[in-house]
């Protein structure tokens, strides 16, 4: 009997102009159940352009999460500055298409950006801000080792809050 066991990898691309159908999948009403819905064709826009402008930047990049071999994207991931309690941290967000959903993806896509804000030696901590009714992104903060700080009322998008759950990963390692 002959079995067959394949092996998923999971990489991050830095986002380019070509990335723009992502964000539309991205803001499907599944995609942005947790997030405050869909944003308009012009915020998508927007949001694309802020994203090709973090390349070549020190405080920020987006990534598409491309699975390997093929090189079929995904989802979207990436890390940026952002003030929270009156100070500029290092956050993350993350994103898996449905069909992705459950297989340790994100999770895995995480891990990168992890990897990635560490070796660029900026911040000490890495934050994420997942809604409270969002159990699957609460569980990667788990499962990657965050340290869970309690909730927060958390603006996002600009204008609206959202009860989240505040999440810190220790970058050098000592939580």
């Amino acid at each position: 009997m002959s079995e067959r066991i394949v092996t998923m990898q999971v990489a991050i691309a830095i986002w380019t102009e070509a990335d723009l159908p992502l964000l539309h999948l991205s803001n499907a009403p599944e995609m942005v159940e947790h997030l405050g819905g869909p944003e308009t064709e012009e915020q998508v826009k927007d949001r694309h352009r802020r994203y090709v402008a973090l390349n070549g930047r020190d405080d920020g990049q987006m990534f598409s999460i491309v699975l390997q071999p093929g090189g079929e994207a995904v989802g979207t991931t990436g890390y940026w500055e952002n003030v929270w309690q009156d100070e500029t941290i290092c956050e993350t967000g993350w994103g898996a298409f449905p069909p992705y959903r459950g297989r340790g993806i994100a999770a895995a896509a995480v891990s990168a950006v992890i990897a990635r804000v560490r070796e660029a030696g900026r911040h000490r901590y890495l934050h994420a801000f997942p809604s409270t009714d969002n159990p699957a992104s609460n569980a990667i903060c788990r499962k990657l080792g965050f340290v869970f700080l309690g909730e927060t009322a958390f603006e996002y998008p600009k204008g609206s809050f959202m009860h989240c759950n505040a999440w810190r990963f220790d970058l050098r390692g000592e939580q």
